[in-house]
């Protein structure tokens, strides 16, 4: 009986979480399905030809209940809300294969250390037979003492079968966004002071004209960024671009 009601508890308590959870999108692409499951803030989940990766993973082992563990894992930047060792540990991460930029690996614990590929800016890596592009995230005007500068940290784009998902990483307006092409997926971050508003994501957005893209990373300082306001932006510029609003913020108990 007190295993049945361990069993009945641990359900109870997963089941919870995900309810929190946005549901996941799925695309059809030239090699299967593709999954894409926000998580938390810019973290997210990528599931193709059964493997599953994630991308900042953050947000604590409870924000991963019931989520399937990864083959590999993303870094963007070091800063606690991409290089999170403690939900690393939460959802034991420990051997695990990651890609990140040399400043997050120079910033990692010995452990995670060992199992991290070195990817930085213009780099390329083929790990599970997806071609993973790392490209520049940073903000405007470039300046030693900026919150992200150009070469430490790196956006992201993954080519799964025929499919271009960028991942914008903590950036703003930049020029090597601007200038993406052939991008099916998008992922856009936007939220002063750390990266950019949300007019320029979405005049930049309009510019490299991503089939999808998911407002992601909004939460700023002192309020979230308006990402309707972001949206109506890109539909009055487009009616070619599908904006896809998901709550980056559930609360995980």
């Amino acid at each position: 009986m007190k295993n049945i009601y361990l069993f009945l508890l641990i359900s109870t308590f997963t089941i919870g979480a995900q309810a929190q959870r946005p549901e996941a999108d799925h695309f059809t692409t030239s090699e299967g399905e593709l999954t894409i499951q926000p998580v938390l803030h810019g973290t997210l989940m990528i599931q193709f030809n059964d493997k599953t990766i994630y991308v900042d993973p953050y947000g604590g082992k409870q924000a991963f209940d019931g989520l399937d563990k990864p083959d590999l894992i993303l870094i963007t930047d070091i800063h606690g809300d991409h290089l999170n060792e403690d939900t690393l540990d939460g959802i034991e991460a420990e051997g695990t294969p990651i890609i990140a930029p040399q400043a997050v690996r120079d910033n990692m614990s010995e452990k995670y250390q060992k199992n991290t590929s070195v990817v930085n800016n213009g780099g390329k890596h083929g790990d599970l037979g997806i071609l993973i592009e790392a490209v520049p995230m940073y903000n405007l005007p470039e300046a030693p003492d900026a919150k992200h500068v150009k070469g430490r940290g790196n956006g992201y784009i993954l080519t799964l079968g025929d499919k271009r998902v960028y991942i914008s990483g903590d950036t703003e307006d930049i020029p090597e966004m601007r200038g993406l092409q052939e991008i099916d997926i998008a992922f856009v971050c936007m939220n002063l002071p750390y990266t950019m508003d949300i007019n320029q994501a979405a005049s930049a957005v309009l510019e490299f004209e991503p089939a999808v893209v998911y407002p992601y990373h909004y939460r700023g300082r002192p309020d979230m960024s308006d990402t309707a306001a972001f949206k109506k932006l890109v539909d009055n510029g487009s009616k070619d671009i599908d904006v896809r609003l998901r709550n980056w913020y559930p609360v995980y108990e």
